[in-house]
């Protein structure tokens, strides 16, 4: 791992353990009205949609309300990482720690930032519930406990995210950009990825 890619894991880490509870501890809160939170659903990239970015891609909404939506893409793996060195990029003890974790490019957004997608067994301080079977983790000690097997039971970490301000998401669905599809372990963390995008547009249950 070269030099700036140990500052940038580092600083993902660091910064993004400010940023999540600043921004997502409310996540679970229910929403009044009419409105329709797609939080904990997938948004499945429509064959046609406008923004290349996306293309084949499935986004894990993690938070969605009036003030905008935040997700992670779930389905654009990248190399692995030892364990031992990311764990030395953040300044960890990574004496007798093995294994190695695959890295996922979680979306344009701030790709210096770093979050762990997980089951929701496990929690710590930095944890954000997003609903009864997922959470999001910021705290770095996560990547510990994971290469010493004590961490969530399954688990996706990944760099990047996908950020819509108040009201672009319901005008990209407006604009048929995305499906939504319910989700579960097996589309979130199943290790073949190049069939989550079918899988997901299979699944379908709406296209607002």
């Amino acid at each position: 791992m070269t030099a700036l890619a140990r500052m940038a894991c580092r600083l993902a880490f660091i910064v993004v353990a400010w940023l999540i509870p600043a921004t997502l501890n409310f996540a679970a809160e229910p929403e009044v009205g009419a409105f329709l939170s797609l939080a904990g659903q997938l948004l499945v990239a429509a064959p046609d949609g406008t923004d290349s970015r996306f293309e084949g891609t499935v986004v894990y909404v993690v938070h969605h309300d009036r003030d905008g939506a935040f997700g992670i893409v779930i389905n654009r793996p990248g190399g692995e990482q030892n364990f031992a060195d990311v764990l030395d990029a953040l300044g960890e003890n990574s004496e007798g720690v093995s294994g190695s974790v695959q890295i996922f490019a979680g979306g344009p957004l701030e790709r210096e930032l770093g979050f762990v997608l997980h089951t929701a067994e496990y929690h710590d301080a930095q944890t954000v519930l997003i609903d009864g079977n997922f959470a999001l983790t910021s705290d770095p000690a996560i990547l510990r406990a994971m290469a010493a097997g004590r961490g969530p039971k399954l688990s996706l970490v990944a760099f990047g995210y996908t950020g819509w301000a108040p009201g672009q998401l319901e005008d990209e669905l407006g604009h048929n950009d995305w499906y939504v599809a319910p989700a579960d372990a097996a589309l979130l963390f199943d290790k073949d990825r190049d069939t989550v995008w079918q899988r997901a547009f299979d699944r379908k249950t709406m296209r607002l």
